[in-house]
């Protein structure tokens, strides 16, 4: 019981500090089709990213989209959002 309460009570806490939750930038399996390698360092040609975004569902490509346009989110990820921008014509 002591555990639920314990987990219950961290989850509001970064409920109420705002803290949050990693996202689809953060999520290995979402990013993963971007980059040509397995740490991810080394992003595809703009035409491979092209087609990665165009095969992906719209619900993925706009959960992407914002979190880009979050400065709390994107800031770790700026490159890989500044091409995303580009891609979705934003940029």
């Amino acid at each position: 019981m002591k555990t639920k309460t314990a987990l219950l009570s961290l989850l509001t806490a970064s409920v109420i500090t705002g803290t949050a939750f990693a996202g689809m930038l953060d999520e290995p399996k979402m990013m993963a089709p971007f980059f040509t390698d397995k740490t991810m360092k080394t992003m595809k040609s703009d035409a491979q990213m092209k087609k990665v975004w165009a095969n992906m569902s719209k619900k993925n490509q706009a959960a992407m989209m914002k979190e880009c346009n979050d400065p709390s989110m994107s800031k770790p990820h700026a490159e890989f959002c500044a091409k995303l921008n580009a891609l979705a014509g934003h940029a």
